[in-house]
């Protein structure tokens, strides 16, 4: 299946979960309750990074882009309606970086619609801490977050090496316009906005590295925790870190 065929499945995927939202006003406040919550958390994990100003940028483009309860149907939309010509007006590296945007977007709409699921179960008393830990366990699938993971950070190796590529800033510069005529404005923003973010950080000995494998690490680590340990500790950590967001 080549990379347009992945596309146009991973956004119907998206629009499918999105019906079912529309259809149920719990759902939809439950997904909503889920992105919040995940925003947060990026924000309190990584609150120490945010005051640093090297990798600041970086890490409120991974919120902005990858970790934001924000709506991206506009993306999803172009995305379907453009897919068949993306390899005719993009570069091939580009390409598997929209993707695997793709991909990624749509594991992470499959897993916060099955979150939101096991979220309704629960009394809405319950703390939203406790509530998203036993939600999350409940879902289980540890393989398909590992793979989430491993997209999201596929996404800073290949922003980080489109910087290292000698002319490619240029040419997504000329091509703004075009991709604008052809309605592909979202991903042109997402590409360079990484770009840039990326390419500032790179000129910074090791920061990238540095950056991404933190941001791996952290995330393993409190996978491995809402999985294995027992919920009152999930729930605490997960308290924790929302206090550091503040």
């Amino acid at each position: 299946m080549d990379a347009a065929e992945n596309i146009r499945q991973s956004i119907a995927r998206v629009t499918e979960l999105r019906a079912a939202q529309t259809s149920s006003l719990a759902l939809a406040t439950a997904v909503r309750n889920i992105k919040l919550f995940q925003s947060r958390r990026f924000m309190g994990s990584y609150a120490d990074l945010m005051r640093d100003p090297t990798v600041r940028p970086a890490t409120q483009f991974f919120l902005d882009e990858l970790y934001s309860p924000g709506d991206y149907s506009e993306r999803d939309a172009q995305f379907a309606r453009i897919a068949g010509t993306l390899q005719t007006v993009f570069p091939r590296p580009v390409v598997h970086t929209a993707l695997t945007l793709a991909l990624l977007h749509a594991k992470t709409e499959e897993l916060d619609h099955a979150m939101a699921q096991a979220w309704l179960v629960q009394p809405e008393t319950t703390p939203e801490a406790q509530r998203y830990a036993a939600a999350w366990q409940t879902v289980g699938q540890p393989e398909a977050r590992r793979q989430q993971l491993s997209w999201v950070m596929e996404l800073g190796h290949d922003l980080t090496r489109f910087t290292r590529t000698p002319g490619l800033r240029l040419l997504l510069r000329t091509m703004r316009r075009p991709a604008q005529a052809a309605g592909m404005g979202a991903l042109q923003h997402f590409l360079e906005a990484g770009f840039d973010t990326f390419g500032a950080l790179a000129r910074k000995r090791g920061a990238v590295e540095g950056f991404l494998e933190t941001v791996k690490t952290r995330e393993t680590q409190l996978m491995d925790l809402l999985f294995d340990a027992p919920l009152v500790a999930c729930e605490t950590e997960l308290a924790r870190t929302l206090g550091q967001a503040r």
